[in-house]
Parts: structure tokens; sequence; C-alpha cells
């Protein structure tokens, strides 16, 4: 069939929105009418280079990083199953999990569905069943998909494995969000900082990810949410969602986290900036107590090695540095979750969307995310 897409040729580039061709999904494939896709900072991490294989890693796997279609956080119906898929069916709607979820390899099977192997071909661009492309420009040229979907079309064919099917009463604009950014953010506080009732959390950076992570503390029992972000009209949002306090920078922070534990420091603290630099880190540990925990769940550069920290002060106080990737979920198990208490009241989704989107609008709704403008961008088909 034809459709469109937003396309990312090169580095750098705007994303270009074109006609496409779409494959019928193959085996272990279904082809989904996509209701929506959040505009995430990962498919900007593309753009800007900062998860751009280098030579030697594509030639390894065979492919071409560019051109590739980006989006990686949406849901939609399935409208096509190919051979061999037996958990979907026509008219089921599902929820694309950025990380693939076999259940089979080692670390499905320990319950670290987070870490399935499948996510080795997230940025290969490939379908994962065969390392093919189902995605064509008008021309023939094959096109990659970010992270195993390329939600930025109305239409795509990912693997089964990418989809988590949801009740269809639930609104799969408000569902797609699910799909990334709310789970790793929640999970970032819930799983990855194990944060537990009556402790002081600290959020850096109140994006989509880090609002998340604000909801996940606060539904924890944290009795202290201090939110940092430089924005003013985000530290303010950021009370909506649980935060108890805010600061305008990391300093701010340290100064205020101290006053409130009376120099006991955070129990947690976790990194939700846009980028993650290595001058973060040190600040960040300074702010936790003895025994604490920091996570970082920001993404970034692939090729970043220099990290700030104090060695001796991590040791003596014994505190903990942990990374954190889709919140540490289980996506078959706490999107589910993640969607009941949406139901329920306690999870909020519509609020984190500032701004809907056509797919034409793509570019503005990043130079919006870039200017500090939204907490989660959405595209709407």
């Amino acid at each position: 069939m034809q459709t469109r897409a937003a396309v990312l040729w090169e580095q750098n580039k705007p994303w270009h929105v074109e006609d496409i061709e779409l494959d019928d999904p193959k085996a272990g494939e279904v082809k989904v009418k996509l209701a929506a896709s959040g505009l995430c900072h990962s498919d900007e991490h593309i753009l800007t280079g900062d998860m751009v294989l280098n030579p030697e890693t594509s030639a390894l796997m065979g492919v071409e990083q560019f051109p590739i279609i980006g989006g990686h956080e949406g849901a939609g119906k399935v409208v096509e199953v190919g051979p061999g898929v037996t958990t979907l069916k026509e008219g089921d709607h599902v929820v694309l999990s950025f990380i693939p979820a076999c259940g089979r390899c080692p670390s499905c099977a320990r319950g670290y569905q987070h870490l399935c192997d499948l996510g080795a071909f997230l940025l290969a661009g490939r379908q994962i069943t065969d390392m093919t492309a189902r995605h064509h420009t008008a021309d023939g040229v094959d096109l990659g998909i970010m992270a195993c979907a390329g939600t930025f079309a109305p239409y795509t064919v990912v693997a089964e494995s990418s989809c988590v099917k949801i009740d269809d009463w639930i609104p799969l604009d408000k569902a797609a969000l699910i799909g990334c950014g709310v789970t790793t953010g929640w999970g970032s506080a819930v799983n990855a900082a194990d944060v537990r009732a009556g402790e002081t959390v600290v959020v850096i950076g109140l994006g989509g990810i880090g609002m998340g992570a604000v909801q996940g503390a606060a539904l924890a029992g944290a009795r202290h949410v201090l939110a940092v972000d430089l924005v003013e009209w985000k530290r303010d949002k950021a009370i909506e969602f649980g935060a108890t306090h805010t600061a305008a920078s990391v300093e701010e922070a340290v100064a205020k986290v101290g006053e409130l534990t009376w120099g006991a420091m955070a129990d947690k603290a976790i990194l939700c900036t846009g980028v993650a630099t290595g001058d973060l880190i040190h600040p960040m540990m300074t702010m936790i107590t003895k025994g604490g925990r920091g996570v970082v769940t920001a993404i970034g550069p692939i090729h970043q090695e220099d990290v700030k920290l104090n060695l001796f002060d991590l040791s003596m106080q014994r505190k903990e540095l942990v990374g954190c990737i889709f919140g540490n979920a289980n996506p078959r198990r706490d999107i589910p979750r993640l969607l009941r208490l949406y139901e329920e009241g306690r999870l909020k989704l519509d609020e984190m969307i500032t701004t809907t989107y056509t797919l034409d609008e793509v570019n503005q709704g990043y130079q919006d995310m870039r200017d500090g403008k939204n907490i989660r961008g959405l595209i709407t088909f």
C-alpha cells in the first residue's frame, strides 16, 4: 500500500514528509493503523547524531542507518496479520513497545523484558524477523524504522513482539505515551530508583520522561518530590503531577534538598534531562544521602565516555549510580498496569500532552520541544 512518513535522510537535516510504499506483513509481523505518535527526544538523538552508529557497527550489521522513518512511541489498531502470528488478530488495539519482548531470551526469562536480546536491533532499522525492510521510498529505496516501530507514519509494519494488546476502550492517542516516555519515567522512579514511602526524591529535567518520573515517585509514596528544570511553567506543571517542591537549577536543588532533609540529603535522584552529559553526574550524586541511589535515564551521546564523579564519595558513602532503560519495565506487564492506573484516574496522561500536531508539522513539534514549550508533543493521524 501507499502511505506517508516522516523520513530523516541524514544527520542534522529536517524530517522530510513524503509518500512511501509499505509492504504487507511477513511471517511473525503485523500491519498497524496508528492513531498517534509521541514526539520523543530519542528521535532527536538520531537527528543530532547522539544515537548514530559508527561505520564499523553498521557494516557489522549489514545495514545503513539512513534514511530512516522516525517515531517509536505509538498506538493503533491491527489491520493485517502475517503468517504465524498467534497472539494478535485484525481489530486488536495495541501499544507499540519501543523495545520488543520475545519472552524467550535469557533476559526475558529473568523478568527483564527491557533488556530483551531483540533490543540489539533497535538502531539497525530493519525488521527483526529477517533484517529486511517493509518500508520503501516511492522509487524503491529501503527505509529504516526507528526502534523497530517507525511510528511517524499513519501505517507501519512491525514484529508481533513489538506489540502489547490493550483494552479497546482506552483512548489510543493517550495510550501511545505508554509506549516509551511515561513508562520510562514512571519506571525510573518505581523500578530503577526503587522509591519507597517517605523518601525524598529529586527529578532533574521535566520533559515527558521527567514528568513520568515525578508521577512515579508520587505514586510510590515519596514524602518530598523535588522537580528541577530551567523552564518556569514546567516547574509549575510538575506540582500537578505530584511534585512537592521545585528548583530552577541543580545548584538550587542541592541547597533545597539540604534544607528539606536537615542536611541528610535525598534518598534518590533521577536524571531525565534531554541529553545526559558527564558533567551532570557529580552534582546529582552530591545531593544523594549515604546509601542513596542516583539513576541515569537520560541518553548520552553514543560515543561519550567522560564522566565527572567523586569515586571516594561513591565508595565511602556507599552510594549507588545505576543506569535505566525503558524504566527497567516489563512492557507486557507494565503497559496494561499503567493503563489501569490511568483508567482509575491515578496516572495522568491527558495532562502530559501539551500540543498535538499533524504529520506535516513534525519539524515544528521538535522545534517546540527544543524551545521548552512542550512536555510531550503528539502527532495524531
